[in-house]
């Protein structure tokens, strides 16, 4: 589940239209949400505010063997009206699960002149920061994002720890998105870094104005109009370290006008480590998701398989609602406000096990969880923990 300084960065993306998906390292998205979920480790308390539209603090208090914690403040130039007590925020907007991707909009239409205009002077250039405190490490991390352009974003993190090498580390990053392809340069000092990862969208290119969609599915999924076929790579070097790396990968995903099931395919290689992973995942139904992976190392042949189902619980529905889910797709039927938990599994060749459920219980948002392996008798139980989070 995301705590709440992640929701209100998700929704700064969104009030500035940002597409976060539209980038190579978005590109698993769907399986990694399904399959590596986060599985909370012994108790942890969060209590976040958000005391105006352009502020919001949170403070952590964990105890897993010791005592520790966290403080975090966030701005935003950006004033951003949103739901912020944890019985009002929807369940869906905090639950990482299967990912539909949306059709591309176009930088020239209408409803962006109200938040882009042609007059540089005058251009809006929303800026968020964050900064988050862990005691007690005293270690020091920060956030600074910048809506340069309408296709253009830069990010600056930033971390102060002690036992790191030099005292920390800042990685910098300049990501363009064209919708037809998309962009990212990135360096860090850790190493002196370099970085460059690309994104190619096959199909429908939304820089040309003549090009529209028809509103009428098309006859076969590949067609671009249905689904979007995608290839990107990311290359870095390191010339302290003399080190390189290189990795590419290509994946399909069903649009909102495809009539069948939603899914999502995925694959991507390494080829300096001999790496190629393969992904399926689908929306079976309203409320439930299968998803897939396998890994193989063509150099040691070591591979690894692991599977994972997402079932969504929610309010008792009438009959006349449950025969309309019934005839329409999921996507039309779905109501943010009557979901009421959600049940996470996954399972691997290892006979390692997962298991997460995440809930709202009155005023407090609940995530619980453990880890266990199936072939360990004598300690089959691994991970477990608590998470309980309020704001208001």
């Amino acid at each position: 589940m995301l705590d709440f300084m992640d929701y209100v960065q998700a929704v700064f993306h969104a009030r500035t239209r940002w597409d976060r998906d539209n980038s190579y390292a978005s590109l698993t998205t769907a399986a990694h949400n399904l399959l590596d979920f986060d599985i909370p480790h012994g108790m942890r308390l969060h209590v976040s505010s958000l005391s105006s539209s352009n502020f919001a603090t949170s403070y952590t208090l964990g105890a897993k063997g010791v005592v520790d914690g966290s403080l975090s403040f966030l701005y935003t130039s950006l004033g951003l009206s949103l739901p912020h007590r944890s019985s009002s925020i929807h369940l869906q907007n905090l639950v990482l699960g299967y990912k539909h991707l949306s059709e591309f909009e176009q930088v020239s239409e209408p409803r962006w002149q109200d938040l882009w205009r042609h007059s540089k002077k005058d251009e809006r250039k929303d800026t968020l920061l964050y900064g988050r405190l862990y005691l007690p490490t005293s270690t020091l991390e920060a956030l600074y994002l910048r809506r340069i352009s309408p296709n253009r974003i830069f990010r600056l993190n930033c971390v102060s720890d002690g036992s790191l090498p030099n005292g920390g580390s800042v990685l910098a990053t300049l990501q363009n998105d064209f919708g037809k392809y998309s962009t990212e340069f990135l360096y860090s000092t850790d190493s002196s870094l370099l970085g460059f990862r690309g994104l190619y969208n096959f199909g429908y290119d939304p820089r040309r104005t003549d090009a529209k969609l028809s509103p009428r599915p098309p006859a076969h999924p590949w067609d671009h109009q249905g689904g979007r076929l995608s290839a990107g790579a990311e290359a870095y070097f390191s010339p302290v370290n003399k080190s390189a790396g290189i990795s590419t990968g290509l994946r399909f995903t069903t649009l909102p006008v495809h009539s069948g099931f939603p899914y999502t395919m995925t694959l991507t290689l390494n080829p300096l480590m001999g790496n190629l992973s393969s992904t399926y995942a689908v929306k079976a139904g309203p409320d439930v998701a299968f998803c897939s992976r396998f890994d193989f190392n063509v150099y040691s042949y070591e591979s690894g398989v692991v599977v994972g189902v997402e079932l969504w619980q929610r309010k008792q529905s009438s009959l006349d609602t449950m025969w309309a889910r019934s005839l329409l797709r999921p996507e039309w039927t779905r109501a943010p406000d009557d979901v009421t938990g959600v049940l996470k599994f996954r399972i691997d060749n290892q006979a390692r096990v997962g298991l997460l459920w995440e809930s709202r219980l009155k005023e407090l948002l609940i995530s619980v969880g453990g880890g266990f392996d199936l072939r360990n008798r004598e300690r089959m139980l691994g991970t477990v923990g608590l998470e309980v989070s309020y704001s208001n």
